[in-house]
């Protein structure tokens, strides 16, 4: 049987996060991932101070912070153009400790997969969990090539993890959230405009710049599970947004129906029991997947990670670490209240963005409107908490 130290079940970027953290922490890492190349499936993801945090952790903080692009105000419109709340990239960074960075997810992938060791990733490899293992054995997964034993397994398998299914039977699972996204990824528009987030009733559209000059844009709607457009992808956005302010129109006229992404929002509203079992630890998705209506689904998942290597610790001479079972009790402990907290308020985040019957939504950009007359340190306040987090340090390392 094939002997590893610290096995990852999934190359998503929580996955690839543990790698990295658990690599520096001296343990021997193998990741696993079904697919057959770690391509990753996506567009942008939106790394806030509390992601950039966990990053500096493993060394990459600062070379995310050089992708930041968000200069100057931005803020909330409504479909027609009028401004309903401003944001300002300095007041963000100055309470947050840091700016929002959007970036690509091939870039992220990039920047992690660097600081592994060549091999460390094996592609086309599923794994399924045969036994979590205990404080006497290992945990066992069967591959394509065998059973492989180790002391530590980390299910960053997503929202339909199989691990997850064998380590929590009882556990309903994900479940739909009432809407689908929509993600592209164009060249900038030759008139200039200021980041945002439009709501209309029942939609949602954001347009934000990346640093190598492309446009990442993002839309949502309330819409039946498993829809998909009779024509094609960049037809039904037009349909649902093509008469939206500057610049969406430039925006959807730049968009090529291939590369349109469309994927249904599921969640996890009800918490699982914990985030292990016997010598496995669940992080990202496959622990707590949430609507996007916050943007901490991949920052909570890196938050995972360097968390589960902070428990963990630095590997003994022989590659694992000591008393796994206390480790990842003491995970759980930490990450659970924290996640499930920012599961359900990016839920309700989620209602009040896809309202749609007309009064509701007149109420709502109203009230929008009257808080951000106070400036944007109240708009900003929704992400206290969450975005100031800052993670653990070793006993005698400052933060």
């Amino acid at each position: 049987m094939e002997q590893h130290r610290a096995v990852i079940v999934g190359a998503g970027i929580g996955g690839l996060t543990a790698a990295v953290a658990l690599h520096r922490n001296g343990w021997q890492v193998t990741v696993l991932e079904r697919a057959p190349d770690i391509a990753p499936v996506g567009a942008g993801i939106g790394l806030a101070p509390n992601a950039q945090r966990a990053l500096d952790v493993i060394g990459l903080g600062d070379r995310v912070r050089d992708l930041a692009a968000w200069q100057g105000d931005g803020g909330m419109r409504a479909p027609g153009g009028r401004w309903l709340a401003r944001t300002n990239a300095a007041a963000a960074a100055a309470r947050f400790g840091g700016p929002l960075v959007l970036l690509h997810r091939a870039t992220l992938v990039d920047l992690l997969t660097s600081a592994l060791p060549d091999g460390t990733v094996r592609t086309g490899a599923a794994a399924a969990l045969i036994d979590p293992g205990d404080d006497r054995r290992p945990a066992r997964l069967a591959t394509p090539d065998g059973e492989i034993e180790a002391p530590l397994v980390v299910a960053a398998d997503g929202i339909r993890s199989t691990v997850r299914h064998s380590l929590f039977p009882a556990h309903p699972g994900p479940r739909y959230a009432g809407c689908t996204t929509w993600r592209v990824v164009v060249p900038a528009p030759e008139r200039p405009f200021a980041p945002h987030e439009t709501w209309g009733a029942g939609r949602l559209w954001g347009t934000q710049p990346l640093k190598d000059g492309r446009i990442y844009a993002y839309a949502m709607a309330a819409a039946p599970a498993g829809g998909r457009a009779p024509d094609d992808e960049k037809a039904e956005l037009l349909r649902l947004f093509g008469d939206w302010h500057h610049p969406v129109p430039e925006i959807l006229a730049a968009v090529d129906p291939g590369q349109v992404l469309r994927h249904d929002v599921h969640h996890l509203p009800d918490p699982l029991p914990a985030f292990h079992r016997g010598r496995v630890a669940l992080l990202g998705d496959a622990a707590h997947a949430m609507m996007p209506s916050l943007g901490q689904g991949g920052n909570q998942a890196i938050e995972d990670a360097v968390v589960l290597a902070h428990h963990l610790g630095p590997a003994d001479a022989d590659g694992t670490g000591s008393a796994p079972d206390r480790a990842l009790a003491a995970y759980t402990a930490d990450r659970l209240p924290r996640t499930t907290a920012i599961v359900r308020k990016a839920a309700r985040t989620g209602a009040v963005t896809l309202l749609a019957a007309r009064p509701a939504v007149a109420l709502r950009s109203t009230l929008v409107g009257a808080v951000s007359r106070f400036g944007p340190g109240l708009v900003l306040r929704g992400f206290d908490g969450i975005a100031d987090w800052r993670p653990p340090v070793a006993p005698g390392r400052s933060a």
